[in-house]
């Protein structure tokens, strides 16, 4: 299934148009190694706690956007609208099954799943769905920016589980594929900067205090959080003068910018770099 989006003129001005493909993926996740992220556990924890909110989160973004499908006029919008919930809803499915193998390593994936399933509902409830929109358009910005600026670095696949490497990678390219939908669909619809622009330093505060906290969890039921020198390396891994989150930080302050999209930061060939590397024919 793939939908292919013309050009709205944000697009056409970043000189971009890209096309969607849901991939119906299946992995053997058996017998993974408890630190399967080159062997650390700062690293593996610090993804397994996103893991550990993925699904709820990603449930609630199909939400947010289907609730403005029937305003969008553009049928190729339309078109990518479905195939976003596509892909959304089989990342949800695959990282369901890493979250289980987590918790039968002992950590509790669960409680951050429930807590991120008990703030969407707290969003849906009392957040517009401007905001809801909003929020899911900021939120994808973030998994961009961990895509292409920390993933698609083939040398951190590389250091994972080779049977877990292919799974981010399909994730990370999925999440390039449709970076541009739902910031379209809210340009299309509610295009409101105020929202758009506060609800992305709301977003921001709360991410980070979540994700910190959830990590520092699942450190503590690792028994590794007096190792002062795994937390020396990770951190400056992380955000030293050449850390990895460090450097994403001017790409996520263009979001801020009135002319802003996301396609203005084109990786295409990265893309089909990895595509070709870890995809096959589902590629």
């Amino acid at each position: 299934m793939t939908a292919a989006i013309t050009p709205s003129l944000t697009q056409q001005n970043a000189g971009h148009h890209h096309d969607l493909k849901v991939r119906q993926m299946d992995f053997a996740l058996n017998d993974i190694p408890e630190f399967w992220y080159d062997n650390d556990p700062f690293k593996t924890l610090l993804l397994s706690a996103l893991s550990g909110g993925f699904p709820a989160g990603e449930h609630f973004f199909i939400h947010s956007v289907r609730h403005f499908q029937d305003q969008i006029k553009d049928p190729e919008l339309r078109q990518a609208v479905r195939a976003f919930i596509g892909q959304e809803a089989h990342h949800s499915k695959e990282h369901e099954v890493l979250n289980d193998l987590m918790i039968k390593h002992g950590y509790s994936i669960d409680r951050i799943d429930r807590n991120v399933a008990f703030a969407m509902k707290w969003y849906k409830t009392y957040l517009s769905p401007a905001r809801q929109l909003a929020h899911t358009a900021a939120v994808e910005h973030f998994t961009a920016l961990m895509a292409e600026e920390y993933l698609f670095n083939t040398n951190e696949l590389d250091k994972m589980d080779p049977r877990l490497a292919p799974l981010w990678a399909w994730h990370a390219i999925e999440e390039t594929e449709h970076k541009a939908v739902a910031f379209d669909v809210y340009k299309a619809t509610v295009n409101n900067e105020w929202i758009r622009l506060s609800q992305m330093a709301i977003c921001t505060v709360m991410f980070l205090g979540f994700s910190t906290y959830d990590f520092m969890t699942l450190m503590r039921e690792s028994g590794r959080q007096g190792d002062v020198k795994m937390w020396a390396k990770g951190i400056n891994y992380y955000w030293g003068t050449k850390g990895i989150f460090r450097k994403m930080i001017p790409s996520y302050f263009k979001y801020y910018r009135k002319d802003f999209h996301p396609w203005q930061h084109n990786s295409q060939s990265m893309v089909d770099k990895l595509k070709a590397k870890y995809l096959g024919d589902k590629a």
